[in-house]
């Protein structure tokens, strides 16, 4: 079977888009069949923005501790709001990082619905614009400069995949539910993780690395290549619902993050409607045989459900997908905050 490493993450302009878009499309598409990582640069979002967004971020994290808690995660159904380090579980091991969620806002469907996951839709928890002024304005800006980053990365793996360059974000539905988490990691202790190895929920990640590095990607060798960080790039990573959709083409490659230093990371999840399928995409049969030929692609798994966890299954070992969205960002909640679903939905299913 054929093995393909890679021993440094690729740059990607997103100018050449708009110059050649078959032959960039291509491009990218073998990118994220073989390494599923990728430094974003040329994406529109100047570098101003960047900086009143990182600057936001520090003063959120400067709060006392007391009035961050305020809108701790564990009040929140919908999983939104501030967390204390090691309150997220990352294949059953905490996480050693402060964090802050916020999701894309829409109306409650209710809280006692069948599935679960559709009890998600919800509000965001936001401190008063007195407590920090321009921050909830601002976070609606920045939801919608790194949407359209990654609806244009939609048109482009839609093209790279053979098919019309609307396909994937057609599929997103009426209520598309994306998240973001403003990260503050603390230097990682020894044996710790600032986040545990794993793999992205959503069909896209858009990274921004505020100023120090710590981001490690996992190479078919089993080898930990360190992901430069760059102010005037987004890192873009697979998630496993693209791994899905594709047929493991796409792959939702493991990372985590041991941070030597203090540091500051914001992570968006691009993602559909909670009732989007994952069904199959019409590809090609040269991409299935592609797969057929790349034992890690043919072997590619799935972060596992809580109740794997427990058996012991490996974090990263289920051949299971989700087969729904609200599914996958359901299974994620059970596995990384089973105190809050207990709190909030004890009849669910976890």
């Amino acid at each position: 079977m054929t093995v393909v490493t890679f021993t440094a993450i690729p740059e990607v302009d997103l100018a050449d888009w708009s110059a050649d878009p078959v032959e960039f499309a291509h491009r990218v598409r073998q990118i994220c069949h073989e390494v599923g990582f990728f430094q974003l640069v040329g994406h529109g979002v100047d570098a101003d923005f960047i900086e009143r967004h990182i600057r936001h971020q520090q003063r959120f994290f400067a709060l006392p501790e007391a009035t961050k808690a305020t809108i701790d995660k564990a009040l929140s159904p919908h999983f939104r709001g501030w967390e204390r380090v090691g309150a997220e579980l990352t294949g059953g091991l905490p996480d050693l990082r402060e964090q802050l969620d916020l999701s894309t806002e829409h109306p409650v469907r209710g809280l006692q619905l069948d599935p679960p996951y559709l009890r998600l839709d919800g509000p965001n928890q936001w401190l008063a614009d007195d407590v920090l002024p321009g921050f909830r304005a601002h976070m609606a800006a920045y939801f919608q400069r790194l949407a359209a980053v990654a609806d244009t990365l939609l048109a482009v793996f839609s093209v790279g995949l053979g098919l019309e360059p609307d396909h994937l974000r057609s599929v997103f539905g009426e209520r598309p539910l994306s998240f973001v988490k403003l990260i503050d990691y603390p230097p990682t202790p020894p044996d710790g993780a600032g986040v545990n190895p794993h793999h992205d929920a959503g069909f896209l990640t858009l990274l921004l690395q505020h100023d120090a590095g710590g981001l490690q990607v996992c190479n078919p060798d089993g080898e930990w290549v360190d992901v430069a960080p760059r102010q005037d790039a987004f890192v873009v990573n697979i998630g496993e619902m693209l791994q899905e959709m594709t047929g493991n083409y796409f792959v939702a490659t493991t990372h985590r993050v041991i941070a030597d230093e203090a540091r500051q990371s914001s992570a968006w999840f691009h993602g559909p409607d909670l009732t989007t399928r994952l069904d199959p995409l019409p590809l090609d049969a040269s991409f299935s045989d592609a797969v057929a030929a790349s034992a890690r692609h043919a072997s590619a798994g799935f972060m596992a459900r809580r109740s794997e966890i427990e058996s012991g299954v490996d974090g990263i070992e289920s051949s299971e997908g989700a087969g729904v969205y609200g599914q996958q960002l359901w299974n994620y909640y059970c596995r990384s905050y089973p105190s809050n679903v207990a709190r909030h939905h004890p009849d669910a299913r976890s």
